[in-house]
Order: structure tokens, then C-alpha cells, then sequence
């Protein structure tokens, strides 16, 4: 006989830093636009205890472009970040804010 976990009380016990479906629909709604640019090649989701990172690529054995990383910034909210090459290039405690940084980012050339 199988047994039920039931994921939500699981997240709720552990305190894992994760992307919410329609958080994880705004990253990946991006993302496809740009790989249909041919901007963009790869990602990666990292889960750790205090954040979640997206990473997008632009080969996939290089560094990430940009990083997108999701973690516990106070009380009440959570803290986005993006950042290119290790330099932050916004904070906001919106997804929505950060997402909209990248959109005003010139577009890397395909290669």
C-alpha cells in the first residue's frame, strides 16, 4: 500500500524556500519567449534552504547570464533578486518588478 504525503504540510514543516506555480509560470513565460529569440538555451532551478535560484543560460556549459533568486527578506514578504555576471542589477519584493528589469535589459546578440 502506497503512502500519502501531503506536500503542502510538508513545506509548511520544513521551511524550504520554493517557487510558487504561478511564480514558476512568470519565469518560465520568459523564458520561452527568449528561446524562441535564440537568446537564451538552458536554465536551472537550485532549491536550498533560505532561497530559490532560477538560472538562465545562455550556452549550457557557462556560467548563468542572469540569476533570479527568491528568498526570505523579512517577515511578511519574500525578497527578489536578479543578477548578471555576480553584480545585482535590481531588488524588489516583487517577481513582477524584477521581471520587468530584465525586459528593459538590452538583449544579449545570439551567437
Amino acid at each position: 500500500m502506497a503512502t500519502l504525503i501531503r506536500m503542502a504540510a510538508r513545506r509548511a514543516r520544513t521551511g524550504l524556500i520554493h517557487f510558487e506555480r504561478h511564480e514558476l509560470t512568470q519565469l518560465l513565460t520568459l523564458y520561452a519567449a527568449r528561446v524562441a529569440g535564440g537568446e537564451w538555451r538552458d536554465y536551472a532551478i537550485d532549491l536550498e534552504p533560505d532561497r530559490a535560484v532560477f538560472s538562465i543560460f545562455r550556452h549550457t556549459q557557462e556560467r548563468p547570464v542572469f540569476t533570479i533568486t527568491k528568498s526570505a527578506s523579512g517577515r511578511y514578504d519574500d525578497g527578489w533578486t536578479v543578477t548578471a555576471g555576480g553584480r545585482e542589477l535590481a531588488r524588489s519584493a516583487s517577481l513582477t518588478d524584477i521581471l520587468a528589469t530584465l525586459e528593459r535589459k538590452p538583449r544579449l546578440a545570439p551567437s
